[in-house]
């Protein structure tokens, strides 16, 4: 057969040149996938400087005492016994944390931040007071009480001496100046690990009591959650109360079941520790709380002034200033304030050293820092009132003085307490993560400052607290005991760490040029006073109560 001619195939065409990829446009702004910033919560039923009922003040700045009672008995509970004191003892320590934390809050809401923050007992203190209870031998003094009193006197000392840091720190504005650098790059970190970092006083207290602690905590998600919504086509009052005063419903309902599996013999045959984080009648505060004792200055003595316990104090007392640095954003945040300016955070440190000196005076054995769990029932009840904190120190003073009342409440087990906090701690952990709205959340810079800030500031303190746990004291071990306690106590602290981490990598990797993705054009109004950085919302919600500008030095105010 001949070959047929066929025409040649067509030339194949050459694919299309590859287009870059588009960035994907977010739509506009008001589309329904899109929140924008908000500089304020809207579900907020009160915000600082607007108040409800006199009725339901009471009832929440009761509910406000309830809660931080509860970390005031564990910190008593911890250092009480290591100093050789009794239940007696701890009954006095819990009185007179509950007297301070009252004039300290009101001090704070009158002049101080103006915040509606509680001041209460601080856990930073706990690594010195032990480092002082440590070297007070037993075979030197005769009995327990004995060495119990020489050491309250030696901490004592130890409080008032380095309280005077915090004092300078506040009032010479150093801390103000500080705060200047702050961004929503460097609150992201530190209000979560706020949260976060007391981590050890939620799920693993409820864990020693589980049938108490498990129940508290399931029944009040429940309750101050999902049975409003089930509820509200009944009648809106209905919602209305159990949205703000479930916790005081769930407190009550655990711990009647708590009672009643103390009487019925359900902890008999239990290990001493069992019944003691289970039982509602071996706290023994009862009876060994006065009925009437009213704290007064150096209740347990002269006090004992050593170079070296003043020293390693004022790592605790620095580590205040930090952790209460970090809850105040919080709070704002929560009570509907704008960020707190430099010069607000620099008045409420000094403030809060002038609190030390005054709890060093009055017998207390540990400084104070903010309650972050009362900032978490802010965002709970949605009432961030002022003037609901204020009435809550007329609790705290009045269960301080009326012993056999206040040990009462402070005989609830500790686990339901624990079960209240790990939904507290949770909300002000979640509020940090609400500041990266402000920030550019799509860059690198940011997510590698507020991730590595993040995790070391819960993993460097989880090392000192286990390597604390195993070998009895932290990690630093040098001939120096001061130094020791002063590296131990503030690299035990979360904020601390997440603070110092973010401050100074915020404001040395690439600072310049990056201010809007920093967010400092959101921070700065707020912050800076001066060369035109002024927002007038901070008067509203920072200034005085009165006229106090021929008295007090205008950087204050």
């Amino acid at each position: 057969m001949g070959e047929t001619n066929q025409p040649p195939p067509p030339p194949v065409a050459a694919p299309p040149p590859m287009m870059p990829m588009q960035p994907m446009m977010a739509p506009a702004v008001g589309a329904g996938s899109i929140h924008p910033p908000h500089e304020q919560f809207h579900h907020l039923a009160y915000c600082v400087h607007s108040n409800p009922s006199w009725v339901q003040v009471a009832a929440l700045a009761f509910l406000h005492y309830l809660v931080m009672l509860g970390s005031t008995v564990m910190l008593a509970s911890i250092i009480v016994p290591a100093m050789g004191g009794n239940a007696g003892d701890k009954a006095r320590v819990i009185q007179s944390f509950l007297f301070m934390s009252g004039i300290n809050t009101l001090l704070q809401t009158l002049i101080g931040t103006r915040l509606p923050t509680i001041m209460n007992a601080s856990f930073a203190f706990v690594v010195p007071v032990l480092s002082i209870a440590r070297e007070m031998d037993a075979n030197d003094f005769t009995n327990n009480h004995q060495r119990f009193v020489h050491t309250m006197r030696t901490t004592q000392g130890a409080l008032i001496v380095a309280s005077i840091l915090n004092m300078i720190l506040g009032f010479s504005t150093i801390w103000g100046a500080y705060a200047k650098k702050f961004s929503p790059v460097i609150m992201t970190p530190v209000v979560c690990v706020v949260g976060l970092g007391l981590f050890e006083i939620g799920f693993p207290q409820v864990g020693k009591c589980v049938e108490i602690g498990l129940p508290m905590l399931i029944l009040a998600v429940i309750v101050q959650q999902y049975v409003p919504h089930y509820f509200s086509h009944i009648h809106e009052r209905i919602t209305f109360l159990f949205e703000r005063y479930s916790l005081l419903l769930c407190i009550g309902i655990v711990w009647a079941f708590a009672a009643i599996l103390t009487a019925a013999g359900a902890y008999n045959h239990v290990s001493p520790k069992t019944q003691q984080h289970c039982r509602t009648d071996r706290s023994f505060l009862m009876s060994s709380a006065p009925w009437i004792k009213i704290p007064y200055p150096f209740q347990w003595g002269t006090p004992i002034f050593t170079a070296g316990h003043s020293f390693g104090m004022m790592g605790a007392v620095l580590v205040g200033a930090f952790e209460s640095t970090g809850a105040h954003f919080a709070t704002a945040r929560l009570a509907g304030a704008t960020p707190p300016p430099g010069h607000v955070l620099s008045r409420s440190v000094g403030l809060q050293g002038i609190g030390m000196f005054l709890e060093g005076i009055f017998g207390a054995p540990a400084g104070s820092s903010v309650s972050v769990e009362n900032i978490g029932l802010l965002g709970l009840t949605k009432v961030g009132s002022r003037r609901v904190i204020q009435i809550s120190t007329g609790f705290m003073i009045f269960f301080s003085i009326f012993g056999k009342f206040g040990a009462f409440f402070a005989s609830i087990p500790l686990p339901i307490f624990a079960a209240i906090y790990c939904i507290l701690f949770g909300i002000v952990a979640a509020v940090g993560v609400s500041f990266m709205q402000f920030a550019n959340k799509n860059s690198m810079r940011n997510i590698y400052i507020i991730g590595l800030s993040l995790f070391l500031g819960i993993s460097v303190p989880q090392y000192f607290n286990e390597y604390t746990s195993s070998a009895g004291r932290g990690p630093a071990r040098t001939n120096a005991g001061w130094f020791n306690d002063i590296i131990n106590t503030v690299f035990a602290s979360g904020p601390t760490v997440a603070l110092i981490v973010a401050s100074v990598l915020d404001n040395t990797l690439e600072a310049r040029g990056y201010d809007s993705d920093r967010g400092l054009s959101w921070f700065m109004p707020f912050l800076r006073r001066h060369k035109g950085y002024s927002d007038p919302r901070n008067e509203e919600f920072y200034s005085f109560p009165i006229r106090v500008h021929d008295f007090v030095p205008s950087r204050f105010l």
